[in-house]
Order: structure tokens, then C-alpha cells, then sequence
């Protein structure tokens, strides 16, 4: 049986449960259900340290091989959540504008902030993540929060993508529905989106378009009643307001509901600590190299701090807010473009903040367990294959055993025969040398024993082996050299040893090679054919040529070819011409593409695979 390749998981001597969880790349929630399976409720909390016994346990528990190794484990975590949140500081909050595509999301947000991003994007569909905080007139709590964090999302993976990282970064969702269309594919996948972090994300609706003649809002509304929104008009709880991205109709409403839903869910966070945050997008940006936008959730990100997300770091050099002017300091419910990463980030990735030597310390972890994870995932990836080419090999071998099998059954000659003639130093020599030779073999060839004696080997040994086509086995015995001379002049071998398994060995070499030889064809390259074109050659003749990419290994001059359509081989043979920009090669590498005909043969169409093999003679076996 083939086991799954398990890598080692490095584990600190002491470790919270949040960060085990992290440690072995599960959900927190699934570690505490399993750690409170296994009857550790009291110890299954977020911030509960654990010893290694414990974590070591646990991970085995889950399949890991777990190594305890403060060095190696050693990571940058968020900080655990403050004690008491009611004395933290209000911070804006994070709203996420999601809908079907055109259904004017982007024009909402850019009358909401009077900027004309929507006119910019190619094809009026949102090309990247949009964040930017909007100010919003204080409502009648006056220490409540001044502005609105939006982003803008194209589709959903990246908002999915965090979700599924359990990274709470949407405090709001505005679900953008068209009055004209309604409810659409992608506004059922954020209805799902919805339901699944029912309780932990509050909801708005936004009908769109109202200012279109002759469209009726009501049905909107019963629509989405009938998918499990339960919206205030039918006495639930998510409210609903009419808008127009356009006119900017009911777009007051909007931001005091927003603010209304902000005040009752009384977000704060830690203006001071260690940053902790998320990626929404990274882009090159000529002059500045990577920059990635991050969502500050905690701590004030400032010019100069070390961060670090995923496998690379940054010592932040320049910090922009949406509109684009440097700040100096970016708090919690910010968006804000990020200038100094060695490498960009990817979108959906924590956000961290620590000293410059633990910084280096934590990325060269990470990428270590990132090259692991590439390496294991590449030997599953092998084996895989290899399992494959193991299974073909043995049809193939049980195919030529079977043809084999079947030759001899009809065959009246009988296996092959290897002749012996045995010469050993004492009888019981000679006899254990005869019980031993005379097995060896199968159905197929076998070896037969023609004669057995006591002695040096003499000329009427070799003249028997000469009349019977077989060899000479010398057991502990002396070969003259007069003898040797004699036996290669007749092309009669002498096999001399004084160990049997040697003469064993020997023996069953021989009888191998009268067995039929295994033919195995081994793919060596892979090409699609893109499109076929005929050229004029000599004498006005055409010949059909193969434009190819190259998907696998090598396309070799040198090695045989064979066509397939529709899984059947339509044709086995070489190459005829083999060219790249109008120059002959020998070889065209994987992702290239290729020009090449067969000899002698022409019915080659688009959508044909053509495969390059090498044949392999290998002997037979016992």
C-alpha cells in the first residue's frame, strides 16, 4: 500500500491553540471540536497554552508527524483578543459591496465618493479589489465613527478566500440586487456567503436602479424573502433601502443605515500594539516595485514597521490612503496602499507586525514549509505517475506473458531448453549442483540437465556441450587452459565458480535470454496539435505539416513517433522534419511550440495528440 506523504511539523514547546491550529493548518473551530472530542473542553479556548505533550498528541491526532523544535517552529501570531473590547476605541467599519456583475456596485461607490472609477475599468466590470473609506456626516452619537471602509470586490474569491482562512475582515455586507434583473447566479452565491456567517456579518440591501421607469421594487424584496433573506419590510431583521448609483437616490438612507447597523454592533479595536491585518490586492507599480493594499483590523501601521505576510516581509517605506496622498499612520478600519515588499504578497493573507530579526527568523520558516509542501506535493505528484507507469508496465507484461503462454500452448516443440553438461570436484557436489540447476527456469525456458560427472572438465565435456547446444557447469573443478581454448573455439561456455548461488545465478542469466524479450514503449514527450498547413516541397509536391505546443517532456528527432485520435492510435513511426522558426532542431522543449511531419505519412488533423516514445528491449522474467 502507498501511504500519503506526511510532512514534519515543527512544535514549539509551548503553543496556544490558536496558533496549533495554525501550526497544522486546520480550521480553529475544528481543532477545538476535536480537542473537545477527545474530552479537552476546558483547555480547547483560543488563548490556552498547551504544553508540547499535548500539541504533540494532538497533532498526531490529526495526522501530522509532529517534531518539537522551538527554533524551527518559531512563527509571528496575532495577538490574542483584548479582555475587555468595551474599553477600546471605536474604529470604522469594514463594509463589502458584493452583488452580480453589472448590477452597478462600482457606480454606487463612485457617486458615494464622487470619483469616476467605473468609467476606467475595461468594460465597466470591476478588474481588481477597490478599498477606500468614505466620511460620513456624524449621526447623533457624535463619538461614533467618521468614515466607512468599502471594498469593492470582482466576484468573490478573494473575499471567500479570506472567510475561508477565518479571517473576520467584513464587518457589513451590501448586497447590491438590480431592479431590473433580480436576483442573478453571483447574488445567490452572496446570499450563501450570508447565511453561512449568519450572526457574525451584518446585512443591508441595496435595490439598485430604482430611478428606471416602470420597475417595482416589491418584487425585489419577495425575491429575496423566498431565498432566506429575511428582510424588515416582512417583519425580519435585515433592512433594505432603495437606491440609485446614478442619481444618487437614496444614498443618505443608505449611509445612516450602514451607520445605524455600525453603532449597534459597537466595533473597536486596539489603536496601539502590533499591526494586524490583511492583503486585499498587490500589484508592481513602476518607481516603487511591489505594493500590496492592507486592511488595517488592528494596532496603527506607520512608516518604517517591519511586517510580514505569507512568505515575504516588508519594511513599509511609503503609506497611501484611497485617494492617493501619503499619510502617516494608518489605524484600524483602514485601507491603505503599502510600498517596500521584497516580494508581493498574496491577496487574502495575514498581515503581521514584529521586530526586524523575528521577521527573518519567521520567513525563513515559512519558506522553508512552503519549498516542503512544494516538494511533497511534487512527490505525490511522482509516485502518482510512477504508479500509472508501474500499472501500464504490468498490463503490458501480463499482455506479452499471456501472447507468450498462448505461443507455447500451441507450440509442439515445449519450452526452450538450456543444456547442462556438470563436471564437480566429489559426487555429492555434483548431485547438490544437479538438485539445485534443474529448477531453475519456468514454462517457458527451463533448463535440462544432460549430463553430471566427477572430475576436471575434459574435450569430450565440450564436444557433449557442442552436440547438445549447451554449457558447461564447473563446479569446484579446475578448467585446463588447452580446455578454455578449445570450448571458445566450439562457442561452448564454461561457467566456473566453487559457490552454488553464484553457478545458480549464472545459470538463470542464461536461461532469461531464452526467453522472449519484453518490448516496452516509454513516452518521453507530448504534443497537441494546434493547427495543420501544407508546404511545397520538391517538384511541386506538398507535404502536410503539424503545428504543435509541446505539453510534456521532449519532442526528439531521434525517437518514434506515434499519432492519437480519439484515444486510438492511428499511426507509428519517425519523424520526417522537426522545426522551430524555419530552422531544423533535434529536440523542442515543454512550452514550445513546433512545426513536424511524419515519413511517409500525412492524415494529420487539429485536436491530434502526438506522442514521442523510446522502445525499450528488457528481458524476460522467471
Amino acid at each position: 500500500m502507498e501511504k500519503k506523504v506526511q510532512a514534519e511539523v515543527y512544535i514549539p514547546t509551548a503553543v496556544s491553540v490558536g496558533q496549533l491550529a495554525q501550526l497544522l493548518d486546520v480550521r480553529l473551530e475544528y481543532l477545538q471540536r476535536r480537542m473537545q472530542e477527545s474530552g479537552m473542553s476546558e483547555e480547547a479556548s483560543y488563548d490556552h497554552v498547551l504544553t508540547s505533550d499535548y500539541a504533540v498528541l494532538l497533532a498526531e491526532e490529526l495526522g501530522r508527524n509532529a517534531v518539537v523544535n522551538d527554533e524551527m517552529a518559531f512563527n509571528i501570531y496575532p495577538s490574542p483578543p483584548h479582555p475587555n473590547p468595551s474599553s477600546l476605541p471605536l474604529r470604522p467599519p469594514v463594509v463589502t459591496i458584493m452583488g452580480h456583475v453589472d448590477h452597478g456596485k462600482t457606480t454606487l461607490l463612485d457617486t458615494l465618493r464622487s470619483a469616476s472609477v467605473a468609467k476606467g475599468e475595461a468594460g465597466g466590470i470591476t478588474q481588481h479589489i477597490g478599498a477606500f473609506s468614505v466620511p460620513v456626516p456624524s449621526n447623533r452619537n457624535s463619538s461614533g465613527s467618521r468614515s466607512i471602509t468599502f471594498l469593492d470586490t470582482p466576484g468573490h474569491a478573494a473575499f471567500s478566500a479570506m472567510r475561508a482562512r477565518g479571517a473576520g475582515v467584513t464587518d457589513i455586507i451590501v448586497l447590491v440586487v438590480a431592479a431590473d434583473d433580480g436576483i442573478m447566479p453571483q447574488t445567490r452565491e452572496v446570499i450563501n456567503l450570508i447565511k453561512k456567517d449568519s450572526g457574525n456579518v451584518g446585512v443591508l440591501v441595496a435595490i439598485n436602479k430604482v430611478d428606471k421607469p416602470g420597475l417595482d421594487a416589491e418584487s425585489v424584496k419577495k425575491a429575496l424573502l423566498a431565498e432566506g433573506i429575511q428582510l424588515e419590510d416582512f417583519g425580519g431583521d435585515v433592512p433594505s433601502v432603495e437606491v440609485s448609483g446614478l442619481t444618487g437616490q437614496g444614498l443618505p438612507q443608505l449611509v445612516e443605515t450602514l451607520s445605524a447597523i455600525a453603532e449597534m454592533q459597537d466595533l473597536r479595536a486596539e489603536q496601539d500594539g502590533p499591526v494586524h491585518g490583511h492583503i486585499l490586492e498587490s500589484k508592481m507599480v513602476k518607481g516603487l516595485g511591489p505594493v500590496a493594499t492592507v486592511l488595517v483590523l488592528r494596532g496603527c501601521l506607520k512608516p518604517g514597521s517591519h511586517i510580514i505576510s505569507g512568505v515575504t516581509s516588508a519594511k513599509v517605506r511609503v503609506i497611501t490612503d484611497s485617494t492617493g496622498k501619503s499619510v502617516k499612520l494608518a489605524s484600524p478600519g483602514m485601507a491603505v496602499t503599502v510600498s517596500g515588499w521584497k516580494t508581493l504578497p498574496n491577496a487574502g493573507n495575514e498581515v503581521l507586525q514584529g521586530s526586524e530579526s523575528d521577521i527573518k527568523k519567521a520567513v525563513a520558516n515559512r519558506q522553508r514549509k512552503a519549498d516542503l509542501d512544494s516538494s511533497l506535493a511534487d512527490v505525490e505528484a511522482i509516485n502518482a505517475a510512477r504508479r500509472q507507469e508501474r500499472e501500464r508496465r504490468e498490463a503490458e507484461l501480463q499482455q506479452a506473458n499471456d501472447s507468450q503462454r498462448n505461443h507455447v500452448e500451441e507450440s509442439e516443440a515445449g519450452p526452450k531448453e538450456l543444456r547442462l553438461v556438470i563436471k564437480a570436484d566429489v559426487s555429492g557436489s555434483a548431485e547438490a549442483a544437479v538438485g539445485a540447476l534443474q529448477g531453475v527456469g519456468n514454462h517457458i525456458a527451463t533448463t535440462k540437465i544432460v549430463s553430471s560427472g566427477v572430475g576436471d572438465v575434459t574435450e569430450s565435456d565440450i564436444t557433449m556441450a557442442k552436440t547438445v547446444g549447451g554449457m558447461i557447469v564447473a563446479f569446484s573443478v579446475n578448467v585446463p587452459k588447452s580446455i578454455e581454448l578449445m570450448a571458445a573455439r566450439n562457442n561452448v561456455q564454461i561457467c566456473s565458480s566453487s559457490i552454488i548461488y553464484r553457478l545458480m545465478e549464472a545459470v538463470k542469466e542464461h536461461v532469461i535470454k531464452l526467453l522472449p524479450v519484453i518490448i516496452e514503449k516509454k513516452v518521453t514527450g507530448e504534443a497537441n496539435i494546434l493547427q495543420t498547413f501544407e508546404i511545397t516541397v520538391k517538384s511541386k509536391q506538398t507535404m502536410k505539416v503539424a503545428g504543435c505546443r509541446v505539453t510534456n517532456g521532449l519532442v526528439e528527432r531521434s525517437k518514434q513517433a506515434r499519432l492519437i485520435r480519439d484515444g486510438e492510435i492511428i499511426h507509428e513511426g519517425p519523424l520526417d522534419t522537426l522545426r522551430q522558426v524555419k530552422k531544423d532542431v533535434t529536440e523542442v522543449r515543454k512550452g514550445t511550440e513546433c512545426g513536424l511531419s511524419f515519413a511517409n505519412f500525412s492524415d494529420v488533423r487539429e485536436g491530434d495528440l502526438i506522442q514521442m516514445f523510446q522502445v525499450i528491449e528488457k528481458p524476460g522474467v522467471l
